[in-house]
C-alpha cells in the first residue's frame, strides 16, 4: 500500500511499550508523528530517539503526539529504552510500536510486502486532527532525521490550517509568510488589513505578526 498526502491514515491496533494501542484513538484530537525504524539497538535510531524525547515539551506545545516503530517486539524495545537513557541522557516518554507481524508497515508501505527483510524503511508520517496524513518523509540508512526541520513543517502545517497562508522556503516561526494564491487582492486586503508587499501578482508577502500587533 503507498500513501499519498490528504489520505486518510490507516488505523491499527498494536502492542507497545505503553500497552495496546488503537491508533485513531489514542491520538484523539491531536497532531500525530509516526516513524520507523529498521531495527533496534541501531547507531542512528539510538540518537534520534534520544532527540525526539529531548524535544518532549516541543511537541506537547505544538499539541502533537508522536509515537515509533520496529519490526523488534516489546521486550526487546523496553531494553532498548535503557540503552537509549544511558547513551544519550534521555528516556523514551512516548510509546514504541511492537511491529513483529509488519501489519502497520504494510498498511502505510515502509516494507515492500515480496521483500526478504523484515527491516521497516526509516519513514515518517504527519498526521493531523482529521487522521489525514499531512506529510511523508523517507531516509537512507545512514542519515540521521532532522526533527528540527520536522518542527519546522508542522508549525508551518498548523498555522497554514489556521490562516490563509502558505510559507516560503526555508521560513522560520516569526517570518514574513505568503498569501495563499486562492486569494484575490480584494480578499487577501480584507483577511490581512495589515497591509502586504505584492512582489508579483502571485506573491504576495505578509507579517502576520504586525496584525497581532
Amino acid at each position: 500500500m503507498t500513501l499519498k498526502l490528504g489520505q486518510l491514515a490507516p488505523d491499527f491496533e498494536q502492542d507497545s511499550t505503553q500497552g495496546p494501542i488503537r491508533f485513531h484513538a489514542w491520538l484523539g484530537r491531536s497532531w500525530g508523528v509516526l516513524f520507523s525504524h529498521a531495527r533496534d539497538f541501531s547507531p542512528v535510531c539510538t540518537t534520534e530517539l534520544g532527540e525526539v524525547a529531548r524535544l518532549h515539551d516541543e511537541w506537547a506545545r505544538r499539541d502533537v503526539r508522536v509515537i515509533a516503530l520496529s519490526v523488534d517486539p516489546v521486550e526487546a524495545h523496553l531494553k532498548w529504552e535503557a540503552d537509549i537513557q544511558s547513551t544519550q541522557g534521555e528516556r523514551p516518554r512516548f510509546p514504541i510500536l511492537s511491529d513483529s507481524n509488519r501489519c502497520v508497515a504494510l498498511l502505510y508501505g515502509m516494507i515492500h510486502e515480496r521483500a526478504t527483510s523484515p527491516a521497516t524503511a526509516r519513514c515518517v508520517f504527519v498526521i493531523d486532527p482529521a487522521k489525514k496524513v499531512r506529510l511523508i518523509q523517507i531516509y537512507p540508512a545512514s542519515t540521521g532525521r532532522s526533527f528540527a526541520e520536522l518542527l519546522r513543517a508542522i508549525d508551518s502545517l498548523q498555522l497554514a490550517d489556521a490562516q490563509r497562508i502558505v510559507t516560503p522556503a526555508d521560513w522560520r516561526p516569526g517570518q514574513h509568510v505568503l498569501i495563499s494564491p486562492r486569494l484575490s487582492d480584494e480578499e487577501a486586503a480584507r483577511v490581512f488589513p495589515q497591509g502586504f508587499e505584492a512582489r508579483s501578482r502571485y506573491l504576495r508577502l505578509v507579517d502576520l505578526d504586525k496584525a497581532a500587533s
